[in-house]
């Protein structure tokens, strides 16, 4: 019936029309007006530690109601254990709120700690089957589905394991699966074009998906804190996509991480919203809090990590960010970064590369954290 009518719409155009490409065809006129008057810059507040203060207020206003903490802890329970080459793997169950708890992999370099650590944060890609395991390879207590998929899925990573190459050179790994990914994932199975709907379904309940994945990303660096095998004062956090997102994101919200590596996720709002380019793309409900365009854009909430290290690593033959979005992204956040004396903190790469997070972006990834972390 769907398909029916779905055909059907296709002979059912009128005339006259307010949307075309997924965009509304006065998208030009609402981006001209986006002035983001509490950027950095354009906020009268010229402290530079009040103004973060002030704009991550306004980030987490746009979050909606956070998730509801857990009311005795994390209630960590390890599932699977096993020993791989240098460091120990382990699946593990952590409760992130009183709503739910959330299935996690752990890496632990062999020898004693505590060590400096890494939440990776793993990509969209459209692709809901598998969540952690495509940052760490899935432990053997999984099922072979879930192996397969995830060795098919990690030639994006040029067939190397991020979260397990970090491991092998001395740093503690933790990957949970974000909401509507892997084990957090829908009944019916991964319905890609559930997703919309589902995020839709979560702002009727006056909360916000996209957010709440954050919310769980902060909520998950507190519990990588926590170990014993883990250096407070040493976390960073990386990601490849919509990992890359969820990295500054986090950087931007928690004072626990110290550094953050991004790849292949970063562009303002003017190019990545407007009919200029075959693709409009934007990521849709997976990173959306509502209103924060009219506050700030992308790279001004990033911008809130600073004086942090950051590294951001983009692609010139990357399809889903254009370059011009891409380059005056970096500009903003250099001259952030340079207002604070600390453009020493942050790389901003961009290379011949399309979408993806290959072997030698993985190594300069951990070049990085091995001088900042």
């Amino acid at each position: 019936m769907l398909l029916a009518l779905s055909a059907s719409a296709q002979n059912q155009r009128r005339e006259k029309y307010e949307f075309m490409r997924n965009l509304p065809v006065y998208a030009d006129s609402l981006i001209a007006d986006l002035s983001y008057p509490l950027a950095w810059g354009n906020s009268d507040i010229r402290d530079f530690d009040r103004w973060k203060q002030a704009a991550r207020q306004k980030v987490l206003d746009c979050m909606l109601c956070p998730p509801p903490p857990p009311a005795e802890g994390f209630d960590m329970h390890v599932l699977y254990e096993e020993q791989r080459e240098g460091y120990k793997a382990r699946k593990i169950e952590i409760r992130l709120s009183r709503y739910y708890t959330v299935p996690a992999y752990v890496l632990i370099p062999d020898g004693k700690g505590p060590f400096p650590a890494v939440n990776a944060l793993h990509d969209h890609g459209g692709h809901l089957f598998i969540g952690k395991e495509k940052m760490i390879r899935p432990l053997a207590c999984e099922d072979q589905a879930v192996i397969k998929d995830a060795d098919e899925w990690v030639a994006g990573y040029e067939g190397q394991y991020f979260g397990d190459y970090l491991a092998q050179h001395g740093y503690v790994v933790f990957s949970a699966d974000a909401p509507m990914w892997g084990e957090r994932g829908q009944k019916e199975g991964p319905l890609r074009d559930r997703y919309d709907m589902i995020a839709g379904n979560m702002m009727m309940y006056g909360i916000d998906l996209s957010a709440y994945m954050t919310y769980d990303d902060i909520a998950a660096t507190e519990f990588l804190a926590s170990m014993p095998e883990v250096d407070p004062t040493r976390i960073g956090c990386t990601g490849w996509s919509m990992g890359g997102y969820r990295t500054w994101m986090l950087a931007a919200l928690s004072d626990r991480i110290k550094a953050g590596a991004c790849v292949c996720w970063m562009v303002t709002t003017d190019e990545q919203m407007s009919f200029k380019y075959s693709r409009t793309e934007n990521g849709g409900f997976a990173n959306c809090f509502p209103g924060l365009r009219r506050w700030m854009d992308y790279p001004h909430v990033a911008s809130i990590a600073c004086p942090k290290p950051m590294l951001f690593i983009s692609g010139s033959q990357d399809k889903l960010f254009p370059v011009a979005g891409v380059e005056k992204a970096y500009a903003t956040m250099r001259a952030t970064w340079a207002s604070q004396h600390a453009s020493d903190r942050l790389q901003t790469e961009l290379w011949d590369i399309p979408h993806s997070c290959g072997k030698a972006a993985q190594k300069c990834v951990l070049d990085f954290f091995e001088k900042f972390l």
